[in-house]
């Protein structure tokens, strides 16, 4: 499916994300490699991605939650992200750091974006009006939109 002008900053933001989870998945058991990539998954998280997940909890998410009942398939989707961001922060939140938990992370991100871009926009733009789609653009991140998207 064809993602709508108005998620591709939100789908863009990913894909950095993409690429140090994938990385991530591969950390070696050495004190650099880990400190490597646990600093560029929790910088990723904690900087780049703060607007990014208000823009998903307080457009998308709060949008949605009105066809909860009406649409069996949101409330599944709602469950599962708020679950994901849940763990996410746990992690990251870890007091001590392993090559293990480096790469329980990166899977947690990778397939966090993946159930996005998979579950979640498609079932946004099936189901948001063009107003709450617009309102969900105007609201990502500046430096991810596009002057061709016409917005």
């Amino acid at each position: 499916m064809k993602r709508t002008n108005q998620l591709q900053p939100l789908s863009r933001e990913h894909h950095l994300g993409l690429v140090l989870s994938r990385r991530a998945k591969v950390c070696a058991n050495d004190v650099e490699d880990i400190a490597k990539h646990w600093t560029a998954l929790t910088d990723y998280i904690n900087q780049n991605m703060t607007n990014h997940f208000n823009v998903e909890d307080d457009l998308i998410l709060a949008k949605l939650e009105g066809y909860r009942a009406s649409h069996p398939q949101v409330a599944q989707v709602i469950d599962k992200i708020a679950e994901q961001h849940h763990k996410l922060y746990q992690l990251i939140g870890l007091p001590s750091l392993s090559a293990a938990q480096v790469q329980e992370l990166a899977n947690a991100l990778y397939d966090h974006i993946r159930f996005e871009e998979r579950e979640l926009f498609p079932l946004a733009q099936h189901v948001l009006s063009e107003q709450e789609l617009d309102a969900i653009y105007d609201a990502s991140s500046k430096n991810v939109k596009r002057e061709k998207e016409n917005r």
